[in-house]
């Protein structure tokens, strides 16, 4: 009995994917619980209606992150921070601060927690990097300068 899995069912396979089961299987236990539907010729055509929107909305957001890191490449943010004379940071810089600074400066908004910082904070003045993710396969570093005010 072939049937078209609903949801990720362990041990069988994946979401939208199409599986050979025994028919009790399939029958007395994944239909029921709406874990899989019969791969009717008429569900076999959804289903590969829905995988040809889901890879071109998959792909129309792998363009935009392109584009924007494109965009992103190459750029220093500068971020002004109050600092005592030995260069420490009254506080501290975060992903918010830096997603601000790039929002103010180039016009790019990106999401904090798409900015990542190793440490996490910084608290001296200097020049430093960040990652930014933007897709699972678009990632860029950036330039921040951290500077007295």
């Amino acid at each position: 009995m072939e049937v078209i899995l609903t949801q990720d069912v362990p041990n069988l396979g994946y979401i939208n994917e199409k599986v050979n089961v025994k028919p009790g299987y399939g029958r007395n236990f994944l239909i029921p619980k709406g874990m899989a539907i019969l791969a009717t010729t008429t569900n076999k055509k959804i289903l590969a209606e829905n995988l040809k929107q889901k890879a071109f909305k998959a792909d129309k957001v792998l363009n935009e992150a392109q584009e924007l890191a494109k965009g992103l490449e190459n750029i220093t943010v500068k971020i002004g921070a109050k600092a005592a004379e030995s260069g420490k940071i009254f506080g501290s810089v975060n992903t918010i601060q830096i997603a601000q600074a790039i929002k103010d400066q180039f016009n790019f908004d990106i999401d904090r927690k798409k900015i990542h910082i190793d440490g996490e904070h910084i608290k001296e003045l200097g020049s430093y990097k960040a990652r930014i993710i933007l897709h699972k396969e678009v990632q860029l570093d950036i330039n921040f300068e951290v500077f007295a005010e």
